[in-house]
């Protein structure tokens, strides 16, 4: 088994003062810890994007109707947003699995043949959690069962590096209730303005967060995550455990996808140590959520858009990661005694 050390080790022998590429070299240490090679790959890659409504929005949690959400999926699968932008520049490919919108999404015969659709509609959109459990056991049971095939089938793809990300609207709700849940984190912490929430909208959000999680400690572990998460959010759990049951990297993108990850730990012990934590998000629970998971975020750049655009950000640098630790020459490639260079 290729150890940490024996990776640090090979690290040290490139021709570079030792550390002087900082966190690349942490980047190419995770990425060939994960793949358990000193030379991993970090392509083909896909960016598995699930999509779904929340019942909660109706009780003013967002500043946006969940209409958007439908329009949004068309926008991506037209190649129009941020995240079909990101993936075609990065060499990524993109699919959309829409495991709850509430509204129609239209074909489009103009969607460009790097991105896929895949509909699995389990329910059109969650219950209100604020009134009532947001799904049953049985429906978290499909979502997640979604994920583990999406998983699967990327293994069967060939696909080495595999993130996950989502679309629907109001789903920082449910993320902060997963977090708190889960991670324990404060509810000061926990609930953030997702995308644009004025201080109304915040305070509602705070108190319907704290409502839901005090009910949910009552119930059992599944139920009670069932009864605070979204469709999306549990595909992504299933996701990230089967994937990590198969060995493949998976890179993480903001809050939402990380309370993903802490459903997928408490649930799968240990699948965390096959996540790359892409970066840190401008939702104020999110480092905290990280830190539970035991993972470091690479960027830092007070993102908070979701549609795993901050794990699209960090593919060029999986890129030059794979590539230093496999072109890169060492020290006794050119005959120098590392101690000459200490």
């Amino acid at each position: 088994m290729l150890n940490p050390d024996h990776i640090q080790n090979h690290l040290d022998q490139l021709t570079k003062p030792p550390g002087s590429l900082a966190r690349l070299e942490d980047l190419a240490a995770r990425l060939a810890n994960i793949q358990q090679t000193l030379s991993p790959d970090a392509k083909p890659r896909r960016l598995v994007l699930f999509a779904g409504d929340h019942g909660v929005v109706n009780s003013g949690v967002s500043a946006w109707p969940s209409d958007v959400t439908a329009l949004m999926v068309s926008n991506i699968l037209g190649g129009g947003a941020a995240s079909s932008v990101l993936a075609r520049q990065f060499d990524t490919a993109l699919k959309l699995v829409n495991v709850g919108v509430s509204g129609d999404i239209p074909a489009d015969a103009n969607r460009p043949d790097s991105i896929s659709y895949r509909d699995v509609v389990i329910r059109k959109g969650t219950r209100d959690l604020s009134l009532e459990p947001a799904m049953s056991v049985e429906e978290f049971e499909r979502a997640w069962q979604v994920g583990v095939e999406e998983a699967e089938l990327a293994s069967n793809d060939g696909i080495k590096v595999l993130s996950c990300g989502e679309m629907g609207i109001g789903n920082t709700t449910p993320a902060a209730c997963v977090t708190s849940l889960l991670a324990e984190v404060p509810l000061e912490y926990a609930v953030g303005r997702g995308a644009g929430a004025d201080d109304d909208v915040l305070l509602q959000k705070r108190r319907i967060v704290e409502t839901a999680v005090a009910k949910a400690k009552k119930l059992d572990e599944k139920e009670a995550i069932a009864s605070v998460a979204g469709f999306e959010i549990v595909a992504m759990a299933g996701l990230m455990a089967e994937a990590s049951r198969q060995g493949l990297t998976v890179i993480l993108d903001g809050y939402v996808t990380t309370a993903a990850a802490l459903i997928a730990e408490r649930l799968q012990p240990g699948i965390a140590q096959n996540l790359i934590a892409a970066h840190l998000s401008a939702e104020p629970g999110h480092r905290l959520a990280l830190s539970h998971l035991k993972l470091q975020p690479f960027l830092e750049w007070e993102m908070r858009l979701g549609e795993g655009t901050g794990a699209l950000l960090l593919m060029p640098l999986l890129d030059a990661a794979a590539a230093m630790l496999t072109q890169m020459a060492t020290f006794a490639d050119l005959g120098i005694p590392k101690e000459a260079t200490s």
